[in-house]
């Protein structure tokens, strides 16, 4: 039985993406192309690996066997091509990098100016997905490095086939609506004030559960929010208090909300994650530890333009 390993990733891909048509869409390929080579497949192995009974498409028993491991059949590769950057040490080509707009914003766009300029083959490309499609994305080789958030109480993330290494520790700050006359004097104050909370796997939104717990209080959760542009809005128009990280606030003009002196909320870690290079003790490629220097070199620089730069309002 010869199994092309062409039509493997095709049903990997129809599997992760659940479907033909977004299948389709990540491989660049027309729905008929990617229809065609699942049934040349089935023609390759004998068996039926699509449900075809169904509206929606789905893998048979057998498919879902294969599509596993079609998916370590990737991750072969994957590892293969970095191991081979290894050997021609050719700092050049492509690097995906996933994160979200506050570190996009503060910490890449300065890196990728000072990648320009003294890696101009290396080529940054910027997603914007976190959490937990953002581990997949990393896993399976979509993704090369990813800046995740976490808030500090937890623990880093660990697993056999990522590395972490810490970036930036981002304090937390609560703001609260400019009009307001008396600022709170301890998280206390604000037991019965609405908040406009993170979503609860963001690392605010841990974070006001987890100072919630400490004080004793259940957060009044009235709008919930993912991104800080909003929040901050909400905010400014009198519609509740958040917990913002400080990055967050860098953008905002003065007096457009009022920053609390509070300074016992914690902070969130800013991470870079690998994958873990099985022949290199854990070492991401050349490539990337030339971009996760950069990063590194921009989170520095971030870091001692904001000592004073933020001051209780």
């Amino acid at each position: 039985m010869d199994i092309d390993p062409r039509r493997l990733r095709v049903l990997h891909e129809v599997a992760r993406r659940g479907g033909v048509m977004r299948a389709a869409e990540a491989l660049f390929l027309t729905p008929s192309a990617v229809s065609q080579q699942l049934a040349q497949l089935e023609r390759e192995v004998g068996l039926a690996l699509i449900d075809r009974s169904q509206r929606r498409v789905s893998l048979t028993p057998a498919g879902r066997v294969l599509a596993g491991y079609a998916e370590r059949v990737e991750e072969e590769l994957a590892e293969a091509r970095r191991e081979l950057t290894r050997f021609t040490e050719r700092l050049a080509g492509p690097v995906r990098i996933a994160a979200f707009p506050t570190v996009i914003t503060h910490m890449l766009v300065p890196a990728l100016r000072d990648l320009a300029t003294r890696h101009p083959k290396i080529i940054p490309v910027i997603h914007e997905v976190y959490g937990q499609p953002a581990l997949q994305e990393l896993r399976l080789g979509a993704v090369d490095v990813l800046i995740t958030e976490r808030d500090m109480s937890l623990p880093v993330l660990s697993q056999p086939s990522l590395a972490t290494r810490p970036l930036y520790v981002d304090e937390y700050r609560i703001v609260v609506p400019p009009d307001w006359p008396d600022p709170p004097r301890s998280v206390a104050d604000l037991a019965d004030v609405p908040w406009v909370a993170g979503e609860p796997e963001q690392a605010c939104g841990q974070a006001l559960d987890r100072l919630a717990g400490l004080h004793g209080f259940e957060p009044r959760k009235v709008h919930v929010i993912t991104e800080f542009g909003p929040t901050l809005a909400l905010v400014a128009a009198g519609h509740g208090v958040a917990i913002v990280p400080t990055l967050a606030l860098l953008d905002v003009p003065e007096g457009e909300v009022r920053v609390s002196e509070l300074r016992d909320v914690g902070a969130r870690s800013l991470d870079a994650v690998t994958r873990v290079s099985r022949t290199r003790s854990g070492e991401p490629d050349p490539v990337q530890a030339v971009v996760i220097g950069a990063i590194e070199d921009a989170t520095a620089a971030l870091e001692a333009s904001l000592k004073g730069h933020l001051e209780p309002t």
